[in-house]
């Protein structure tokens, strides 16, 4: 995804966002037969505590045997909960992820939104995202098995990233965000550009898993429910305006890669009202800014009234909405990936620079989907491992900024590996970008060319992420 792309898209409000080129075809089964998965001697279902049980409504078993057809109902919306808000608003609309969703609004160019959002605060519409339940005993060793990651040790309502994985080869079917809400309950948020590839590859790695009776396992996808994402340094003032004050949930105490629960207020004609269920609201975001990100129960029409309240009460100078194309640069300048372009299938996590997601005991035991391969990229050829033979890495371009497809060469016109994302940076002033190289050549500082429009310009391997985060994870110690 390109700035140039996103400014086209903002004057036609054509379709621009697509990761069908990356993707496996969905008519291929490889990589998708291999989903046996451990069932472990764990003790009895335990229930929802009663904070969250709103998020895992617990159908009878006649509904949840027809799951498959509500799954193919849910990848036809197009829609999310805040379109009509949208428009209202002078959003100028995209297809992306199979949703109409806003790329800006009107009256503030990209740049500003994006300022905006480091100085201030801004409002995102993420509600094309999927979001997951997965729930009952069995539901850590099945996301142990699809993922790198150490579930079953995780704090409830703490949350991390991790990445879906093909069986054999490792590579990255999506890159996900897990958070557990209890014993035995877990929300996850996979990307709206793989809703189709993610609804198969789980549909086959859960065969024989699914319980009608909601005992051992069950996965569903959740309808009906916004998400949406406040970002930016004035966030956690705006959103503790609209928190119900009797749910007790105070922002100071709630840190980043962790989640609360409230009710939110909101106005209707001058009349407070109170969402009829708790919110979920997880400290983070795709910015690098302190933020949050917050689920809550959309098909009583509470979403519409709950963002013009935001609005309301922060005021223009505190709170503006921003759209993809602010969340394109600000993600890329915090060193975030995006699916399809950054990662893919063909990915491994080592490869994408992303093996911090894999824990110490986790490179020991294996037992996840690529194990065998992953494990041994870990180690490199020099101490007996497999290594790998490419590394994402962040790059300064100087001149013309470089697109995805650029190729990387070195000062004697060796090809050694392409751009996957690049834009101008508002905040820095200069153009940035990510991309592949060959092992060996990821130092930070290393000089290299990038072809743009058939010239050569300089580029130089830069650490990550280009402007430091801002994640709040506690008060900032007092001076000695």
């Amino acid at each position: 995804m390109t700035r140039s792309r996103l400014v086209a898209a903002a004057r036609t409000a054509r379709p621009l966002f697509s990761t069908a080129r990356h993707a496996r075809p969905l008519t291929s089964t490889a990589g998708l037969t291999s989903t046996a998965v451990p069932a472990p001697a764990l003790g009895p279902r335990t229930a929802p505590s009663s904070q969250h049980q709103f998020q895992c409504r617990l159908y009878s078993a006649e509904a949840r045997r027809n799951w498959k057809d509500k799954l193919a109902a849910f990848s036809k919306q197009d829609k999310t909960p805040l379109y009509d808000f949208h428009v209202a608003h002078g959003g100028k609309m995209v297809i992306f992820g199979g949703h109409h969703m806003p790329v800006q609004y009107a009256g503030l160019s990209l740049a500003e939104s994006h300022h905006f959002t480091r100085n201030h605060a801004s409002l995102f519409d993420v509600s094309h995202m999927v979001q997951h339940r997965f729930t009952g005993p069995k539901a850590a060793a099945f996301l142990e098995t699809v993922t790198p990651s150490s579930v079953a040790d995780m704090d409830v309502n703490s949350s991390k990233l991790s990445t879906f994985l093909w069986p054999g080869t490792g590579g990255i079917v999506d890159d996900t965000m897990i958070t557990r809400l209890g014993e035995h309950e877990f929300a996850v948020v996979s990307n709206a550009g793989t809703r189709d590839k993610i609804f198969k590859y789980l549909t086959e790695q859960t065969a024989g898993l699914q319980d009608p009776e909601g005992t051992e396992f069950w996965w569903e996808v959740l309808e009906g429910y916004a998400l949406i994402a406040l970002q930016g340094p004035q966030s956690a003032e705006i959103l503790q305006e609209v928190l119900e004050p009797a749910d007790g949930l105070d922002l100071a105490g709630l840190y980043f890669g962790n989640t609360g629960f409230a009710r939110l207020r909101y106005q209707v004609d001058g009349e407070w009202k109170t969402t009829s269920e708790k919110a979920m609201i997880s400290r983070g975001g795709y910015t690098g800014e302190d933020g949050f990100e917050i689920s809550f129960k959309s098909t009583n029409g509470e979403a519409d009234p709950l963002a013009r309240t935001l609005l309301q009460v922060a005021g223009p100078e505190r709170l503006q909405l921003a759209g993809l194309g602010a969340r394109d640069s600000l993600r890329l300048e915090a060193g975030m990936c995006l699916y399809g372009h950054d990662i893919d299938d063909t990915t491994t996590p080592v490869e994408g620079s992303l093996s911090w997601i894999i824990p110490k005991e986790r490179r020991t035991k294996g037992g996840f989907h690529g194990a065998e391969v992953i494990n041994k990229q870990l180690v490199p050829k020099s101490k007996g491992g497999a290594g790998i033979e490419r590394r994402r890495v962040g790059f300064v371009v100087s001149g013309a900024p470089a697109r995805e497809g650029a190729e990387i060469l070195t000062k004697d016109g060796e090809k050694v590996g392409v751009i996957t994302s690049g834009s101008p940076s508002p905040t820095l002033g200069k153009h940035i970008a990510m991309g592949y190289v060959k092992e060996g050549l990821h130092k930070s500082g290393t000089e290299l060319d990038v072809v743009v429009r058939g010239k050569k310009r300089a580029a130089t391997v830069s650490k990550m992420p280009f402007v430091p985060s801002k994640y709040f994870k506690g008060p900032t110690p007092a001076p000695a």
